[in-house]
């Protein structure tokens, strides 16, 4: 065991290890009590329905400026334009003045828009279901009463779009911003950057080539109102980006008309000039049959039982003679359930001369006229038999006729639902067989046509003199 004094030897270094590390450690910050006695001083007596003005005669000027994030939608049926923008309004608010040195220093505060006024403006086209697409951010309030409030949103403005120039136009959005209650002697609205909206930050569109987001101020009066209504207008110039459709569009149709020009340049006296005229014919020809055929086939496929009936000839030709001449089989199937439907029906009308007791619980009905009482191999079941005169067959007997109509009931259930699947199983052999019929037409088609085009192609070369370039 060691001695105290060294002991005391060891502890020292670590206290005084321990006391530099603490001292090493963040202070607490002395800013939280500061700020939450001044948001009591700022808040507690505070009005959000007041103009926050020194004098209440003079309007309060408002900064507005947006900043263009992204193009999310160009919608040309509805006339819509789907963005992502970053609003930024700043103001100054008199009730919200402070001296620093007095509250530790604290030179800002973040506060919720509704502790505190906020200026109502609003997109005057917009097409949302709620109007106003805007996130409620905190307010970051200065010392000095200036507040500053950018709330992100996603706004649907509705939107003029042209296509007459279509896929070479340009489109101009408007939208307009300004007060919904507020006229220009109470709200003042300022247009913050001459330049229109703020681009810097904005992710390229795949369709859309931005040009630019002018902004402009306007002060309109109305016949009605002596005082001026202000709003600010952002244009956003848009242009269609041609690549895709130029090489998917453009390119084609400029092919095949220059083909059909160039038919002009060969001889008249020339077979060529006809014969590139009639390969045309029959593509254009193959094209529409094309689509006439497969209207049929997928007419064919979707039929059913209830909506149509095969008729003979149809049956004949698309189910037996077709898939011969094709070599086409149909898929193999499981037997047929309505033979095994047809064979139990056989059997109900075999069991019909038997007595209703007997055909439900599958037994002989020898009891009724034989009297002698057997026991049955196949069933498990007790035959009655009159030889000895027993005294549990008057009992069996009522047994039996009392519940005669129990099992009727049972067996017209029976032949209820037997008589469900039969007609199931018969609409669904119905539905199959439109669909081969479908199949066979579809592979007949494909045959026709690749031929069709294979010769008429070959035909048209070959009929050129000089087929072979040397």
């Amino acid at each position: 065991m060691s001695p105290p004094g060294r002991r005391r030897y060891y502890i020292w270094p670590v206290r005084i290890a321990l006391l530099v590390v603490c001292l090493s450690l963040p202070h607490e910050s002395h800013q939280g009590p500061h700020e939450k006695r001044l948001l009591h001083q700022l808040l507690d007596h505070y009005n959000v329905l007041e103009r926050p003005v020194a004098n209440e005669s003079d309007p309060l000027q408002l900064s507005f400026g947006l900043t263009l994030m992204q193009i999310i939608d160009v919608d040309e049926k509805n006339q819509l334009l789907i963005t992502n923008i970053w609003l930024k309004l700043e103001w100054n608010d008199v009730n919200l003045r402070w001296n620093s040195s007095e509250y530790g220093g604290v030179k800002d505060l973040r506060i919720p828009p509704h502790r505190i006024w906020k200026p109502d403006v609003l997109m005057y086209n917009s097409a949302d279901e709620g109007f106003d697409g805007t996130y409620p951010t905190n307010v970051v309030v200065r010392n000095n009463g200036s507040c500053l409030y950018i709330p992100p949103g996603i706004f649907k403005s509705t939107c003029k779009i042209d296509i007459t120039w279509f896929p070479f136009d340009d489109q101009r959005c408007e939208m307009k911003f300004g007060s919904w209650t507020y006229d220009g002697f109470q709200l003042d609205l300022q247009l913050q950057d001459d330049g229109g909206g703020d681009i810097s930050s904005f992710i390229t569109n795949g369709e859309w080539d931005l040009l630019g987001v002018p902004g402009k101020r306007n002060e309109i009066y109305y016949n009605c109102c002596p005082e001026p209504y202000i709003d600010i207008t952002f244009t956003i110039i848009i242009r269609r980006r041609t690549l895709y459709y130029f090489f998917n569009l453009i390119v084609p149709c400029v092919l095949i008309a220059s083909m059909a020009v160039l038919g002009f340049t060969l001889p008249p006296d020339s077979g060529e000039k006809l014969s590139l005229g009639t390969y045309f014919n029959c593509i254009m020809f193959m094209v529409a049959s094309s689509v006439v055929s497969t209207i049929l086939i997928l007419n064919y496929h979707h039929r059913n039982a209830d909506t149509h009936e095969m008729s003979t000839w149809v049956r004949l030709i698309f189910l037996h003679w077709m898939p011969c001449l094709l070599r086409m089989s149909r898929p193999s199937v499981e037997p047929e359930p309505r033979k095994t439907l047809q064979l139990r029906e056989l059997e109900l009308k075999e069991r019909s001369s038997k007595s209703l007791l007997a055909n439900v619980l599958d037994i002989d009905d020898d009891f009724r006229h034989t009297g002698t009482l057997q026991s049955s191999s196949t069933t498990g079941f007790l035959r009655v038999s009159g030889g000895g005169g027993g005294h549990d067959e008057p009992q069996i007997v009522h047994n039996c006729i009392g519940s005669h109509r129990e099992l009727s009931l049972i067996l017209k259930e029976i032949r209820v639902i037997t008589e469900k699947y039969r007609k199931e199983d018969e609409a669904a052999e119905v539905t199959n067989d439109w669909k081969f019929a479908a199949m066979v037409v579809d592979r007949l088609c494909l045959i026709i046509f690749t031929l069709f085009t294979i010769i008429a192609t070959i035909a048209v070369l070959f009929s050129a003199p000089h087929i072979i370039v040397t």
